[in-house]
């Protein structure tokens, strides 16, 4: 995809066949957790199946229609980055929760209602914030990030979470073979192919699986042609006020990935994301979130997948992801297209995965390459916040006797770990020293090199440390 001098390769449309192929494996690439957040809810309410495929379709037409608001943005709304927006986990819980003590669906969407309406007012607080994500933190939670889904995708591989089948070694050996056929297209093919790797990896999948008896496609003659979601299917909303306060941590929680996330794509693409995009971006968020009360689905969120898949292909351009988006709205309004999607099995994806997954860890470590640990405490930093990210990750009761509200922040890995990189980096590399006002070594030209900024140069070095909101 060739650019130009005066166009940033974010800003670069790719023809029209390029655009559909990388659109098309974006697509792909998050479909499964799009559609889990919706069917884990709905099944624990105990849904009709008609029910549950019109909390789908109305997914799929929010999700695309988020991404379009993140990726083309408008007016204050969107980062106007390469960012693919889907439902996110850290609502699981409280969403069950409220679903079924509560007063159902309701309840939940109109606590949802008002978490994205939070979200739209805090997001000017939150870009102003961005100042305490320096190298140093921003390296560890994409690392933090990328490390969390690997599980995921190791799920994916051995036929999916609760599958009959788990951990058969077939579905490993399908997986296997996608791993191999997207590295070897990455490796041999030429650069248009590589940048498809993913797609080509999930279409090779695909055709193995089908033979060998992977797939069901039984929901394709039972899907409608066309369905459309309208407002408040299920009725009115309900605002009960601990279904709100549940929902308004479940908000913090999904700002504090969603910074990660958009810091992450702005070092991938080159594309620095400084305080008010932040907060565009953030404002994206809140206004998805409402629109997914109003349009019967839930809370929404940047997918990290998706960071990875960026990462991965290199192909930079945001009106990609917006494609995506755009089939995301088709397979919404389409139910025997989404139908077709979902019949993809999951050790193909889970193969895929773990390429995308991998790749966001990598970037991590290559954010936290510019950081300086000489002479500080920086490694510590990221050893005890990584660690404190995958406890959960790897033993996920480890909350269970704690509050409702603790485990709703705490059981994310990737929100634990933020939370943890920003208040040890405060600690070590703000507050005031062993020997006086001084953080690391030698004042504010310790906290420049601890944070992995350019040392010396007096108001200039100060002037890019607030440029590049440090």
């Amino acid at each position: 995809m060739a650019t130009t001098p005066d166009v940033h390769p974010v800003d670069e449309i790719p023809p029209v066949r390029q655009l559909a192929a990388f659109g098309l494996q974006h697509v792909l690439a998050m479909y499964a957790g799009a559609v889990a957040v919706p069917l884990i809810v709905g099944g624990a309410m105990k849904l009709s199946p008609a029910d549950l495929a019109y909390l789908i379709t109305a997914d799929l037409l929010v999700c695309g229609i988020a991404t379009l608001i993140q990726c083309v943005g408008f007016r204050r709304f969107g980062v106007r980055l390469p960012i693919m927006q889907g439902c996110t986990f850290a609502a699981v819980s409280p969403m069950v929760l409220i679903g079924t003590t509560e007063g159902g669906l309701p309840a939940i969407y109109g606590s949802v209602i008002v978490a994205g309406l939070a979200i739209m007012l805090l997001a000017p607080v939150f870009g102003r914030l961005l100042r305490f994500f320096p190298p140093l933190v921003t390296g560890t939670v994409i690392l933090i990030i990328g490390v969390s889904l690997l599980p995921v995708a190791g799920n994916w591989a051995a036929g999916g979470a609760g599958a009959k089948d788990f951990g058969e070694p077939k579905n490993l050996a399908l997986a296997g073979f996608v791993l191999a056929v997207v590295l070897g297209v990455q490796r041999f093919a030429p650069a248009f192919l590589s940048r498809i790797a993913v797609l080509l990896g999930i279409a090779a999948g695909l055709a193995v699986a089908v033979p060998f008896g992977f797939t069901d496609f039984g929901g394709v003659g039972d899907a409608d042609w066309v369905g459309v979601s309208t407002p408040f299917h299920f009725g009115a909303p309900r605002f009960r006020a601990s279904a709100v306060v549940s929902m308004l941590v479940v908000a913090l929680v999904t700002m504090t990935e969603t910074t990660g996330d958009l810091i992450a794509v702005g070092e991938l693409t080159g594309r620095r994301v400084k305080p008010r995009p932040l907060a565009d971006g953030l404002r994206a968020d809140g206004l998805s979130t409402v629109l997914g009360g109003v349009f019967n689905t839930f809370p929404y969120t940047a997918y990290a997948q998706n960071v990875g898949l960026v990462g991965m292909t290199r192909v930079r351009s945001r009106w990609v992801v917006a494609a995506a988006g755009g089939m995301l709205v088709l397979l919404g309004l389409l139910p025997k297209l989404g139908a077709v999607v979902a019949a993809v099995p999951a050790p193909v994806l889970g193969g895929a995965g773990l390429v995308m997954f991998g790749t966001v860890a990598a970037s991590g470590l290559r954010t936290l390459a510019r950081v300086d640990f000489k002479g500080n405490d920086n490694l510590t930093v990221v050893a005890v916040s990584v660690a404190v990210g995958m406890l959960p990750v790897g033993v996920p009761t480890v909350y269970a006797k704690f509050p409702d509200w603790f485990q709703t922040v705490m059981n994310s890995g990737i929100s634990a770990g933020c939370l943890a990189a920003i208040l040890l980096n405060l600690l070590f590399n703000h507050l005031p020293g062993k020997g006086g006002p001084a953080t690391a070594e030698g004042g504010s030209a310790g906290v420049a090199e601890a944070a992995g900024l350019p040392v010396g140069g007096g108001e200039k070095a100060v002037e890019q440390s607030r440029e590049e909101g440090v």
